[in-house]
């Protein structure tokens, strides 16, 4: 694998979640970091976050703008392209002007100007897949549309069979899988991670996407609503508010701690085997949401039941569990349990200031534009 130590690296959201911890291990590794973050307020509500560190040349600037990114692309050698909008669903547009326009536009100055970056990690996304994979007894395997909305409005969760309407048999998604996501988001990066592979082809640029799952971890954004349940569950039960669980909580994720995936970056990057190819990152194994509820609970000591009410969002999946085979056929296994992760989440947690909680004044918003709806099983399950 590649010796990188000594090398001009930019990570594009490098205020973030996922980027701010690949800050911290590049500077581990003796690299020279250059940090491209517009400090977003939905997600930075007080500006520059603490923990972006002082030897990191932060620029705050936008993949929007033609001379941000030629700042921060000088002199550069590798980058790990982080930075995503991540907000509220009916902002169509700013998902393919961040996601999807801004990928594109950075490759555009690499291009424009010859700079001779060496190497690019793009972070893509699960959402890629949208329902993803899944097989009916008798018609085989399928690939099912966005779960109707008549269908989610009478307590019906599971997707169904095209051709029977019998319920199907969730699958681990490949990822030669149908790119089946319908949401704004999931679209942007679809369109993304093809801008990103093509164009690294093209400029001789070799370029890796990595197709995450749910990450969590500490520094996860209170403020947006939209970053993840693991922070929003936290801050409603240290508030002595019930979590907000949607559907009937048996939605089933990978969730992947934050460390591990920095360590897949860090692989992708030295890895030459992985150029020019897309890779989910995930763990292999799934959790529900309503056992997350319980079990943050369970660690705050909160006796509080979620809340769980028949709400749901139109365009959220039921089930995902990425295929994890060919990123291990590479050599790359995560390595951190989801009881493991949640306890570091929590450590982490526990030495906070009394956390703000955002959902609630959120939430009718939320029903206002359709991104939450009822069905006509309102109720209450512990």
């Amino acid at each position: 694998m590649a010796n990188i130590s000594g090398s001009v690296v930019l990570v594009t959201g490098g205020a973030g979640l996922i980027g701010s911890h690949l800050v911290d291990a590049l500077l581990a590794e003796k690299c020279r970091v250059k940090i491209l973050d517009n400090l977003e307020p939905q997600t930075h509500p007080q500006g520059r976050p603490s923990w972006i560190p002082e030897e990191a040349d932060l620029i705050v600037g936008s993949l929007q703008n033609w001379k941000d990114l030629e700042r921060a692309l000088a002199g550069v050698d590798f980058i790990f392209h982080q930075a995503a909008f991540t907000g509220s669903p009916v902002e169509y547009s700013k998902f393919l002007d961040a996601n999807a326009t801004g990928t594109a536009r950075m490759y555009e100055v690499i291009a424009r100007s010859h700079l001779p970056v060496r190497k690019i990690v793009v972070a893509s996304s699960q959402a890629v897949y949208g329902e993803g994979k899944y097989r009916c007894r008798v018609h085989g395997v399928q690939y099912p549309e966005t779960r109707p909305i008549e269908q989610l409005i009478h307590g019906e969760w599971d997707p169904k069979c095209y051709a029977c309407g019998e319920a199907l048999e969730l699958l681990p998604t490949d990822e030669k899988s149908l790119k089946n996501g319908s949401t704004a988001y999931a679209i942007s990066k679809i369109a993304e991670e093809r801008i990103a592979l093509s164009l690294g082809r093209k400029l001789n640029i070799p370029t890796v996407a990595l197709r995450y799952a749910v990450t969590y971890g500490p520094r996860q954004s209170f403020s947006n609503i939209y970053a993840g349940v693991v922070s929003i569950f936290a801050t409603r039960l240290v508030n002595d508010l019930p979590p907000v669980v949607y559907e009937d909580g048996g939605q089933m994720r990978d969730w992947i701690y934050v460390d591990d995936v920095v360590q897949a970056n860090l692989f992708a990057l030295k890895e030459e085997a992985m150029n020019y190819e897309a890779f989910n990152v995930a763990t292999g194994k799934a959790t529900s949401v309503r056992q997350i509820a319980k079990l943050l609970a369970d660690y705050l000591n909160k006796e509080i039941q979620p809340r769980i009410r028949g709400e749901f969002r139109p365009e959220d999946i039921r089930h995902l569990l990425p295929d994890i085979t060919k990123l291990k056929s590479v050599g790359f296994e995560a390595k951190v349990t989801f009881a493991e992760g949640l306890r570091r989440y929590m450590r982490w947690f526990e030495r906070l200031e009394h956390p703000k909680e955002y959902y609630s004044e959120a939430e009718e918003t939320l029903k206002k534009t359709g991104i939450v709806e009822f069905s006509k099983k309102k109720r209450t399950v512990s």
